[in-house]
């Protein structure tokens, strides 16, 4: 089988790039061709099929660049070329997309249904049915006034970064996609990586339910045979983005009453600035913010860490944060927000808290700490066997591939 994997970036940007590209090896481990479609960005890794992809708002050049920003935004007409000349090159079987909206954009659907190639989302976020793709507003409170059709409210609310005018231009694009390309009729597949997210799709866009749908959860390409010991001082990680919607500001007021304790914050955001500002003004010397790592420094913090704390404010889905940490014994302290409280089972495989509380919070970091060693290596037990159960790749891969399967077979009245 010849597979196409879409996503905007050629690179390690998130966790969608995370699951595409251990997709990709997954497949090719198995015998299958794999064929990638991204834009063009400055940080992407070298690729056969690069001369395919169409540039990105990063590389385009030009004077009339930022109305073509914005004008790419609704529809990519060099993408849409793009994939097409991909198609008659490639021939692929299907086409599997991690990412496309406000980028690649909806351009590329009607292409892919013209040459009758079967399309499979995976819902790595909620751009389907929610203009800012995370459910919250402007003043970070989470929001579902929208309700799947009245994306005004994005505006209303400066739902994109408080913006205004992001803002406005997100609610007008979900309305120019739903109108002209909506996704129930173009993509042939869904695959969630939550029941959750299905939950929430399936309210807020019903015709959804009669397309060819699963639960999927994430996979560890490589899970530990035993639980990693751990070495030195204990402490709980933070690795992701430093901005509202990842709660790290409620992490950090926690560990405020807790000197015996020690937070590492692996990552680099819009917050920085202000979380460093109040460790400094409160004292908190037990923060150790460690900035962006990547590859084996970050291997490093996950293996020696404790815990790993997902103290987020938004719609988790199926953090790769939490399945890393699983895949190697380390257990987690979760907001029971979204898709956490799915994988993190109260006292097994860890701790969840009230999402923004952070005495509850501060609660379960002491509990988490005062763990006997007994009590704190049967979590971890508990931690690895759920990885093997949940996100193994030997279960992965046969469900993905039947759902290929699936997918290709179920009629379209819109496919050729």
């Amino acid at each position: 089988m010849k597979v196409l994997l879409i996503d905007v970036y050629h690179y390690n940007r998130g966790g969608a790039e995370t699951v595409c590209f251990n997709t990709g090896q997954l497949l090719q481990a198995h015998g299958h061709e794999v064929v990638y479609f991204c834009l063009k960005w400055k940080r992407n890794l070298p690729s056969p099929f690069e001369r395919y992809f169409p540039e990105s708002k990063e590389t385009r050049r030009g004077v009339f660049r930022q109305v073509k920003n914005l004008v790419n935004y609704f529809y990519h007409f060099e993408a849409a070329r793009k994939m097409d000349q991909l198609l008659r090159d490639e021939q692929p079987d299907i086409a599997h997309i991690h990412l496309i909206w406000g980028q690649i954009t909806e351009s590329i659907l009607p292409v892919l249904r013209r040459h009758g190639v079967p399309v499979v989302l995976t819902a790595h976020d909620f751009r389907v049915v929610c203009p800012a793709y995370v459910f919250r507003d402007g003043r970070g409170q989470l929001c579902e006034r929208c309700q799947g059709r009245y994306f005004y409210h994005c505006f209303l609310h400066k739902c994109a970064k408080n913006n205004w005018v992001m803002s406005g231009v997100m609610a007008a694009e979900q309305y120019f996609r739903n109108a002209f390309f909506n996704p129930s009729r173009l993509i042939d597949g869904f695959i969630y990586v939550s029941h959750f997210t299905k939950k929430k799709h399936e309210t807020y866009m019903p015709a959804l339910r009669q397309k060819p749908n699963m639960v999927l959860y994430n996979n560890a390409p490589e899970i530990a045979a035993e639980p990693y010991k751990k070495q030195g001082e204990p402490y709980f990680l933070f690795m992701g983005r430093l901005s509202g919607e990842k709660g790290i500001r409620t992490l950090v007021e926690a560990m405020n009453g807790l000197p015996s304790c020690r937070l590492k914050v692996a990552g680099t955001g819009p917050q920085e600035a202000e979380l460093k500002r109040y460790a400094a003004e409160h004292g908190l010397s037990n923060v150790d913010f460690c900035g962006y790592q990547t590859g084996e420094p970050l291997a490093t913090l996950v293996r020696e860490a404790r815990f790993i704390v997902v103290p987020s404010e938004c719609y988790e889905n199926n953090p790769m944060s939490i399945i890393e940490a699983y895949a190697i014994g380390t257990p987690v302290v979760g907001a029971n927000i979204g898709g956490i409280p799915e994988i993190v089972p109260e006292g097994v495989t860890g701790f969840r808290f009230e999402s923004r509380n952070a005495d509850d919070l501060r609660a379960k970091l002491t509990a988490a700490a005062s763990l006997s060693s007994d009590a704190y290596a049967a979590m971890q037990r508990a931690a690895l066997a759920f990885a093997r159960e949940h996100f193994n790749t030997e279960n992965y891969y046969p469900r993905l591939i039947a759902f290929y399967r699936q997918c290709m077979k179920a009629p379209s009245t819109a496919r050729p």
